[in-house]
């Protein structure tokens, strides 16, 4: 079993895992051991409640597919339980994610004070800025 959080849990078989070659640069390790992670999750076929699952397909993330899948490479790490343990975390942050609401914006207005504190100050810096200019010897 997965732990997403308190509420949800994913069976094993609902999450599909292959290892494959990690790419880049590394060395004799990383051209002979396949200790990348390549982690596939349905979300349609899946037993997440329904409004978790229309919230992550209604998602722009590159890491979800148009077929509904959620596709996730792991290989940053040496090892294939390390590459494992990340992809899993990232599967439930994305799915914990999917189930928190935004607290929506409310537009806000400055106060009558302080627009003429900051009109005040304008003036005040305008005034400062004439000054400074070329003073004209009396006739």
């Amino acid at each position: 079993m997965i732990r997403i959080n308190d509420q949800i849990r994913l069976a094993d078989h609902e999450v599909s895992i292959s290892a494959i070659r990690a790419q880049g640069a590394g060395g004799q390790n990383v051209n002979k051991v396949s200790s990348a992670i390549h982690l596939r999750f349905d979300i349609r076929a899946s037993s997440l409640p329904e409004h978790y699952k229309s919230r992550l397909l209604s998602r722009r993330d590159q890491r979800i597919t148009d077929d509904g899948v959620v596709v996730i490479k792991a290989q940053s790490h040496r090892t294939r339980e390390q590459n494992l343990a990340d992809a899993y975390a990232r599967l439930a942050a994305l799915i914990d994610s999917a189930g928190k609401t935004e607290k929506k914006r409310r537009p806000t207005r400055p106060g009558k004070s302080a627009v003429r504190r900051r009109l005040d100050s304008k003036t005040r810096h305008g005034q400062k800025k004439a000054a400074r200019g070329r003073i004209r010897p009396d006739d």
